[in-house]
């Protein structure tokens, strides 16, 4: 029995780094860039990540691409009067020793132009211009069972419009 779960335990931990996967650039980690897979007919992706900065300067991400889509942009949610909005930003600063989170409903790597849409379990480059740690290119994993506020990328086929907050399970068309 206990060869059996010994097998089982070695076995999980070599599919694991398939799962998570991190970079490291000079004093940034990022960690696990993921995309939530989208219908076929959607015509935007966003994607996500965590960048921690482990250095004891700022450092600003100024500006993302990917041969995935014709356009790649940074951009914010933010909440005014009531309504959301999302919109593009120029740079992202990565304090010293702080972390910046792209997630849904906050910052996020919005792709435009899709050649097509990736399915889940697919992967595709995206490279990350930092203005110190220079050209990151990372791998965004594709999930189909990503955070439910991920549908917020819906709003985004009508991108530059007020949307306002919506309940989960609700979609803006």
């Amino acid at each position: 029995m206990l060869k059996k779960t010994l097998l089982f335990a070695l076995l999980m931990a070599a599919g694991l780094p398939t799962l998570a996967h991190e970079y490291d650039a000079g004093a940034l980690h990022i960690e696990h860039p993921w995309s939530r897979a989208m219908p076929p007919v959607a015509p935007t992706a966003a994607a996500y990540f965590v960048v921690h900065n482990k250095g004891s300067e700022a450092d600003r991400l100024l500006g993302v691409s990917t041969p995935h889509a014709g356009k790649a942009e940074l951009h914010e949610h933010v909440h005014a009067d009531g309504l959301m909005k999302m919109q593009q930003v120029q740079a992202v600063d990565i304090p010293a020793g702080g972390e910046i989170r792209f997630e849904p409903m906050g910052y996020h790597v919005m792709l435009f132009n899709l050649q097509q849409q990736a399915k889940d379990g697919e992967r595709f480059p995206l490279t990350l211009t930092f203005e110190k740690a220079g050209e990151v290119e990372v791998d965004v994993a594709v999930q189909a069972d990503a955070a439910p506020a991920a549908e917020s990328v819906d709003a985004h086929a009508g991108h530059g419009a007020q949307a306002k907050p919506q309940a989960h399970g609700e979609h803006q068309h």
